[in-house]
């Protein structure tokens, strides 16, 4: 082993903060993987519920918003309960 040789080995090897970055990513994309809503879920419950009122007197727990994975597609349902008339 020449003095060369020991600098390519060197070069070679991973630094602590890329092994540290290279694992938060996996943590990361694991944990997005796991979730069971999307982000924009609660910003588009709350833009929803805004339109509604321009029309009905609601409240928002009178709306909810359910987003199911089915395969090769999602189906967002929306319940909205309505005061009587």
């Amino acid at each position: 082993m020449n003095l060369l040789d020991f600098f390519r080995e060197r070069k070679k090897k991973e630094t602590p903060a890329a092994i540290a970055k290279e694992r938060l990513q996996i943590i990361v994309a694991h944990e997005r993987g796991q979730r069971s809503e999307p982000d924009y879920l609660p910003a588009l419950q709350k833009e929803l519920v805004e339109v509604i009122r321009k029309y009905v007197n609601i409240d928002s727990d009178q709306v909810h918003v359910a987003l199911e994975d089915q395969g090769s597609c999602s189906i967002l349902e929306l319940n909205i309960t309505l005061p009587d008339r």
